[in-house]
């Protein structure tokens, strides 16, 4: 009990550093904050690290969503993006804005140039996830694709799938991913 009395004091000073961000992005004009995009990724390449880019990051990804989406994730879903980027779960109810938060992970791990993937059990998730969130992504200057098809019978070609597969940010389906796997 008192483990998880610490780890959520320290989920809730990594919420703070976020929030501390958050006028300061609201100030930015949209070129401005689509140019954090490009300073995040020189930060990495000098030596930082993804858990230091997380709450200026966040930041800027919570203002893009409110911009592009009219949705401006709250602490509880600030706080799920958290749990996830550190590889954990983060259980959360039908309606409690899943496909937002993983907007803040996935946008943050996309900036080390290795991709990022979100796995849903249906292609359906995938592709409507895909549709509803992709505007931010491209906003802040990413590419997002889908490794999946509405029409599951028709198969993707292997050098569709290698291009899908070299964007920023992938959304595919665990048999989809398993198959591909085994097939490359």
């Amino acid at each position: 009990m008192v483990k998880n009395f610490f780890h959520i004091l320290r989920l809730k000073k990594i919420l703070a550093k976020v929030k501390s961000f958050e006028k300061e992005m609201a100030s930015l004009s949209d070129l401005d904050l689509q140019k954090k995009t490009d300073e995040f990724k020189k930060r990495l390449a000098d030596g930082g690290n993804l858990n230091q880019l997380l709450p200026e990051a966040y930041a800027v990804v919570r203002e893009a969503d409110k911009r592009i989406l009219g949705m401006f994730p709250y602490d509880v879903q600030v706080l799920g993006a958290i749990v996830l980027h550190e590889g954990n779960v983060a259980e959360m109810a039908t309606g409690e804005g899943k496909t937002l938060t993983a907007t803040m992970p996935l946008y943050l791990n996309a900036l080390s140039g290795q991709g990022a993937m979100l796995v849903t059990p249906n292609s359906y998730l995938a592709l409507r996830d895909a549709k509803e969130m992709g505007p931010v992504y491209r906003f802040l200057g990413l590419t997002i694709e889908t490794a999946v098809r509405a029409d599951e019978t028709k198969p993707l070609e292997t050098k569709e799938k290698r291009r899908i597969y070299q964007a920023d940010i992938i959304y595919t389906t665990n048999s989809a991913l398993g198959f591909d796997y085994l097939i490359e």
